[in-house]
């Protein structure tokens, strides 16, 4: 019994410090306006220590103004990493303008909007299988002027 925990524990290290996919969100900036709502557009860098492909199962995000959440969702099957590369993502945000509107003390005089945006890629890791990398990011984004939506 001691040879199979031996190489239980040797395996199970080995794993342990294996590369992992590292990701950031590199801008959150606004996309589209429209009759329904305000688009925002999530730019993700996905770094790929692999030499192969790593499909991205799901992402999902969650978006959030001063604690509230103003937008979340699921992209299924949004394709894949490519090896030994950094992949960049995109991710829209549809942002209704009823929140908007609800959230007019944080908007104040500079017409912009304090937010947290909360994404997991869920990816299918070799030999680990499903993994999820969380990415983090505060920010302030624009709100659309009169002038945008002409």
């Amino acid at each position: 019994m001691d040879l199979v925990d031996k190489a239980k524990e040797l395996v199970a290290d080995k794993v342990a410090n294996m590369a992992k996919p590292e990701a950031s969100v590199d801008d959150v900036d606004l996309k589209h306006v429209g009759r329904d709502g305000i688009t925002y557009l999530a730019k993700i860098t996905v770094v790929n220590p692999y030499g192969v492909s790593i499909p991205v199962c799901e992402i999902i995000y969650t978006l959030k103004s001063v604690d509230r959440v103003i937008a979340s969702g699921k992209i299924p099957d949004p394709g894949s990493v490519k090896g030994n590369d950094k992949t960049l993502l995109e991710v829209e945000m549809k942002v209704p303008h009823s929140v908007l509107v609800s959230l007019m003390k944080d908007i104040g005089a500079d017409w912009d909007v304090d937010y947290t945006v909360e994404i997991g890629l869920l990816v299918d890791l070799p030999v680990l299988g499903n993994f999820t990398i969380p990415i983090n990011r505060k920010g302030e984004m624009k709100l659309p002027s009169l002038q945008d939506c002409i």
